[in-house]
């Protein structure tokens, strides 16, 4: 007879770490490590097959090397004949199969997730231990402990008090550079001749595992956006370190100065490319700010480029999640703008009426992957000016990129792009005419567009720039209030009675036209 089992350690797609808490206290001998794939994880939104594919190599590459160091892995695949489908349901039956005293796990990222989990261990009267993730920096109580000292919970406070806590780019109590940010040397627009030549990325050749998934999204999600020819994602812990290693020697230098920068058909540019790794835990972020940071002190790499992109990782990305778990459940339900409008379609198909916004949605629905200029003001400003429901954007992006786990997406896009949590996260919206989409692409997109970012009536009025003076007009009271947008309001002033009813019907309109 078998000897009973201990504990059942659940561990999730996006929890590929073997040193995770859920692992504390446990051996192979008495405890058996869970984890499925359910059509749930692909359908609550309607996921990309490039998301679903990475998130089940990636899960297969684990249990191999949990099953290599002796531990015996349930692992129920998405084709299993007698697979019930959700997750709640799957850890029930494994609870019965194997009548474990406890359930084990690491705090997951998704509250809907661990609401489940919890569901189905209370129904079967089973233990659920749940263990605090120590992937991050910054746990949630000590954010919530730093956020209670605020008067508002800003980045930049965070950050600095981040930096100063964990001792990085700092020459004793002083940051490198007597500078906490380098905003002014990093985000540069190209000139007219373009990025020039970029590092390719680290090509990942899909191995026997990868493509037999390949085969089954394909097949499985065979009506899910998206496709698979262009699958290069890094699905093990070694892979991902290559391409760590990739990126600082071959994109850091140049990633500051340029990190903001638009150019047609250029998905990757300068950008690191190794958010979805992170967030499936393949890699550290301790690692990674090490190594950005040991760059710069080589020699290797600018202080500003260091900085720019230390400020996303150790800041930004610990910021959200702490903002994520502090404000849930209600922060879902944001909406300070009163939007309802409903998604365009072509969001799914990629065939927008302005090439900027249709070749980042297409390299988006291609590859899995937009960098954050394009995700905020391309694809999420177009969102928030035409006045689309937050929660509707929300979906969206948790559906197409391969690096969107709830945690980091929800608050990036409600906060910070849709200003739906009025103003909890960004002390302002982040809003733009086309005037910016020009700048920042040195107009090669605006080049071979119909539209004139300089109009904002008439037909050849950019749809950006029109949407952006009619946002202004809908919300004139609160940016006036608000100290970083009053001037931009101002200019309001200049249009009088006939050419404001002109925007606003030519808004309307278009809105009309894009359902």
């Amino acid at each position: 007879m078998a000897d009973p089992v201990r504990h059942i350690i659940v561990v999730l797609g996006d929890q590929l770490d073997p040193t995770a808490a859920a692992f504390n206290g446990c051996d192979p001998a008495h405890d058996v490590v869970w984890m499925a794939e359910v059509a749930e994880e692909s359908t609550h939104v309607w996921s990309t097959k490039m998301r679903t594919a990475l998130f089940l190599s990636a899960m297969r590459h684990f249990a191999q090397d949990r099953r290599t160091g002796n531990w015996t892995v349930d692992y129920r695949t998405l084709d299993a004949p007698d697979n019930r489908g959700t997750l709640a349901a799957e850890l029930a039956s494994a609870i019965e199969r194997h009548q474990p005293r406890s359930v084990r796990m690491t705090a997951p990222g998704d509250w809907r997730v661990l609401q489940a989990i919890r569901t189905a261990t209370s129904a079967a009267g089973v233990e659920l231990v749940i263990e605090p993730d120590r992937h991050f920096y910054c746990d949630v109580r000590a954010f919530a402990a730093w956020a209670r000292g605020q008067p508002e919970l800003r980045l930049e406070t965070f950050y600095r008090h981040m930096r100063r806590t964990h001792r990085v780019l700092m020459e004793g109590d002083v940051p490198a550079g007597e500078r906490w940010n380098f905003d002014t040397e990093n985000r540069a627009p190209f000139d007219a001749q373009g990025p020039g030549v970029v590092p390719a990325p680290p090509p990942v050749e899909p191995d026997p595992i990868t493509r037999d998934v390949l085969a089954l999204v394909r097949t499985r999600f065979a009506d899910h956006p998206g496709d698979l020819d262009r699958f290069a994602w890094p699905v093990t812990r070694a892979q991902a370190l290559h391409a760590l290693e990739r990126f600082v020697e071959e994109r850091l230098p140049a990633f500051g100065r340029w990190q903001d920068a638009l150019w047609p058909d250029a998905p990757w540019l300068w950008h690191s490319q190794i958010a979805s790794a992170l967030n499936l835990k393949l890699l550290n972020p301790r690692e990674v700010v090490d190594a950005v940071e040991a760059a710069w002190r080589a020699g290797r790499a600018p202080l500003a480029a260091a900085e720019g992109y230390i400020r996303q990782i150790l800041g930004w990305r610990e910021y959200v999640r702490g903002v994520y778990w502090t404000q849930m459940p209600r922060y879902a339900e944001s909406n300070a703008l009163q939007a309802t409008g409903d998604l365009p379609g072509f969001y799914w198909t990629g065939d927008a009426p302005m090439p900027c916004l249709a070749d980042a949605l297409q390299q988006t629905l291609k590859l899995g992957y937009a960098h954050h200029i394009q995700r905020l003001m391309v694809i999420g400003l177009y969102a928030q000016l035409l006045g689309v429901e937050p929660a509707q954007v929300h979906r969206w992006f948790l559906a197409v990129y391969v690096d969107a786990v709830e945690w980091v997406e929800m608050p990036n896009v409600l906060g910070m792009s849709q200003f739906a949590d009025g103003g909890l996260m960004s002390s302002k919206p982040y809003i733009a005419s086309g005037r910016y989409i020009e700048r920042m692409s040195a107009g090669s997109y605006c080049r071979r567009c119909p539209f004139d970012p300089g109009q904002r009536t008439g037909p050849q009025a950019c749809p950006y720039t029109r949407l952006y003076w009619d946002f202004m007009l809908r919300h004139d009271a609160l940016l006036a209030a608000n100290p970083r947008t009053a001037q931009q309001v101002r200019s309001l002033e200049r249009l009088d009675a006939t050419e404001r009813a002109l925007i606003r019907e030519e808004a309307a309109r278009w809105r009309r036209d894009s359902r």
